[in-house]
């Protein structure tokens, strides 16, 4: 059972007190209070976790300081849709809004190489009014003598640069706890420069001790990528981890299922499950087409693959676009093959300006047949 307090509540004064002293009495429930910060209110919601079966909900509403009472099932506790949910499907960071009705392109670099080349990349992105990218400074990768990234050394530059051309949000995976302290002290020493979206890669999905690490860090919001090998269900729980320690600020992505079944792209593409994501759950949606496909190879009339995997999740309804470009490929230390050009950005943010028309029509379109 979810609890929402009236915005911007005094959890010092008599309605708070007396509320608390009412849920801390009651027998074999638990009291977890999380609260969000926003530029205009506080919102404070407390999830009561135990035998809240025959806990009646109009009791509870009755309380002082309570706006409203969600009782949830059992699947998905915190991320999940509910019955009588009418909790937010978005969030704000650093200035940049994250919502199950809007869409965002974070297109970049799969994994950091040099200066120059994220210069270029970024001014790139400014010219064509993009705010957000993908920058990959911490590389897991199937091989241990392939390249695993730079690390922290790329930090400070790769945020200085964010600053100077204006990128609010950079989506980074990390594979270990010290990589967000790490994060968190470059963004310091450049004066908090950029923004940083943590990326749980489709590796991790189920390395439930970094997830709830992650979890319990409440500044950056978090990308997790459905585990390659594992159900919807299983990936979904994962998410759920990071929500249960406490950060609410999380966006699904989907990035292909590893089978031959999908041949001769890299990954079986999976963005029918766009709908479904946001069906089950209040988290935006994101798709990464460059891993899903794996290369460049295009149909007869000239599309890419990886424009036409795009557009499939965006007709789906996607929120976030994970892309690859590079202003080299022939020389990308990752992932070359498959990273689209510079030149080729114009082109990409047409047709994904296209598909999002589409979308809008249809989604215009069912809205009038209700």
């Amino acid at each position: 059972m979810i609890v929402i307090l009236e915005p911007n509540i005094d959890k010092s004064g008599a309605a708070y007190r007396q509320l608390r002293a009412h849920l801390d009495t009651l027998p074999n429930i638990q009291v977890r209070e999380h609260e969000e910060v926003g530029a205009q209110q506080t919102l404070t919601e407390l999830y009561l976790v135990g035998d809240t079966a025959a806990l009646p909900a109009e009791n509870i509403r009755a309380l002082p300081g309570v706006e409203r009472v969600v009782r949830i099932s059992r699947e998905y506790r915190i991320l999940g849709r509910h019955k009588d949910d009418s909790r937010a499907t978005s969030f704000t960071y650093n200035g940049v809004e994250f919502s199950q009705d809007n869409l965002n392109i974070f297109a970049g670099l799969c994994a950091v190489d040099t200066r120059d080349h994220v210069e270029a990349m970024m001014r790139a992105l400014q010219q064509h009014g993009l705010v957000c990218t993908r920058m990959g400074a911490y590389k897991p990768r199937t091989s241990p003598y392939a390249f695993q990234g730079h690390g922290k050394s790329c930090l400070p530059y790769v945020f200085e640069l964010a600053g100077k051309y204006g990128i609010r949000v950079i989506a980074m995976e990390i594979t270990h706890e010290s990589h967000v302290e790490e994060i968190d002290e470059a963004l310091r020493q450049t004066g908090n420069a950029t923004g940083i979206m943590l990326q749980i890669g489709t590796r991790n999905t189920q390395n439930f001790e970094l997830l709830k690490i992650v979890g319990r860090q409440r500044e950056h919001p978090v990308l997790l990528k459905r585990g390659f090998g594992i159900t919807l269900e299983e990936s979904l729980n994962a998410a759920e981890y990071l929500a249960s320690e406490g950060s609410r600020k999380v966006v699904f992505g989907l990035r292909g299922m590893k089978s031959h079944f999908g041949d001769p792209h890299r990954n079986m593409v999976d963005f029918s499950h766009v709908p479904v994501v946001k069906r089950l759950t209040r988290m935006p949606v994101c798709v990464d087409p460059s891993h899903s496909v794996g290369g460049r190879s295009a149909s007869p009339e000239g599309i890419l693959d990886l424009f036409h995997a795009t557009a499939q999740g965006i007709i789906a309804g996607a929120n976030m676009v994970l892309v690859d470009f590079h202003p080299a490929p022939a020389l990308a230390l990752v992932d070359g093959p498959q990273a689209l050009t510079l030149p080729e950005l114009p082109v990409f943010l047409e047709d994904v300006r296209i598909v999002r028309s589409a979308y809008e029509q249809r989604r215009t379109l069912a809205s009038a047949g209700e």
